[in-house]
């Protein structure tokens, strides 16, 4: 197995490593485009489908009518 050094670790290489050690960690990773993380999807919008409310509060006239 070849020697490993904290150069080639993912979390020293993506300055996410908080450790000053002179030898790798039980955390190391190798350094690969493997271990990235996969593309996040993106938000899009949904068109409006419905222009006008399905329903709608009476007007002062209509509740009037109601109660009379």
């Amino acid at each position: 197995m070849p020697k490993v050094s904290c150069e080639e670790c993912y979390f020293r290489v993506n300055l996410l490593c908080a450790l000053d050690l002179g030898e790798p960690c039980t955390t190391f990773r190798p350094a690969h485009a493997e271990l990235q993380p996969p593309q996040q999807l993106r938000f899009v919008f949904r068109q409006e489908r419905r222009t006008r409310a399905a329903w709608s509060f009476p007007t002062a006239q209509e509740q009037a009518a109601l109660h009379a």
